[in-house]
């Protein structure tokens, strides 16, 4: 496992801590590395719900190490955004026990792809969310999927063409997550669901949860597989290259 992910079992729940300062940036291991500790959860019958969550202050994950798309073929392009996309979702689907993602500080990109991959989602009060791959010239494509489902078509819109930012009160009202709680009883909170979660017949919450599974996911997991051709399609472009080599750059785009 990455040295950027921990693992630890405590009280019947896995807990999987994203650790990679400054920001949690996510390079192909790291999505890896989480991965393999979702099926390490999978594969444990004393683990009964998992709880993803961050080390680094005032950041959850603030999405793609974007150094992993600059200059890259179109096979390794795909072979990050389908382990981001379609390889997180398929484990979490087959995890068999409820997933928590406890986001607090700075969710973006990558990080809300890591973040709804899990079943309920918390917010620390000063969390913050968005989709800014627009500002550099490529898509969220993934949440082209996700969001609408969630906020509907108009919202959702707006939030992933505009990149905005918005707080964990507007994530609320749009539906995007659960229950926001102090940014110091995060933790604490998610670990309090977690337990509640572990407290059921694992039996009928494995069953149950792969029912929810089926009724919910069908044509998302669909949707998904033509997320991951939208994604690399865009970062093929020239516009795409000089968005993202002007963000490293710390310019403005050339477009």
């Amino acid at each position: 496992m990455s040295d950027a992910v921990r693992y630890a079992v405590a009280k019947r729940v896995a807990h999987i801590v994203l650790d990679r300062p400054p920001v949690n940036a996510l390079s192909l291991d790291m999505i890896r590395a989480v991965i393999a500790a979702l099926r390490q959860a999978a594969a444990d019958d004393a683990v009964r719900a998992v709880v993803l969550s961050s080390a680094v202050v005032r950041h959850f994950c603030a999405g793609l190490d974007l150094a992993v798309l600059l200059g890259k073929s179109r096979e390794q392009v795909r072979e990050f955004v389908h382990a981001l996309y379609v390889e997180l979702h398929e484990c979490q689907c087959n995890l068999g026990k409820p997933s928590i993602a406890a986001v607090g500080g700075s969710a973006r990109g990558g990080g809300m792809t890591m973040a709804i991959s899990c079943d309920v989602i918390l917010a620390g009060q000063r969390a913050t969310f968005g989709y800014p791959e627009i500002n550099i010239g490529v898509l969220p494509a993934i949440h082209f999927a996700h969001l609408p489902r969630i906020a509907g078509r108009h919202r959702a819109f707006e939030l992933l063409f505009s990149g905005r930012t918005f707080v964990a009160q507007e994530a609320y009202e749009l539906g995007l997550v659960s229950k926001i709680v102090p940014d110091e009883e995060l933790d604490t909170a998610a670990t309090t669901l977690a337990t509640v979660f572990a407290s059921k017949s694992p039996t009928v919450t494995a069953l149950g949860r792969a029912a929810f599974m089926r009724q919910n996911n069908l044509d998302y997991r669909r949707s998904i597989a033509l997320a991951v051709e939208d994604f690399c399609s865009v970062v093929m472009t020239d516009a795409a290259q000089e968005g993202i080599r002007a963000f490293l750059e710390k310019r403005a785009p050339n477009w």
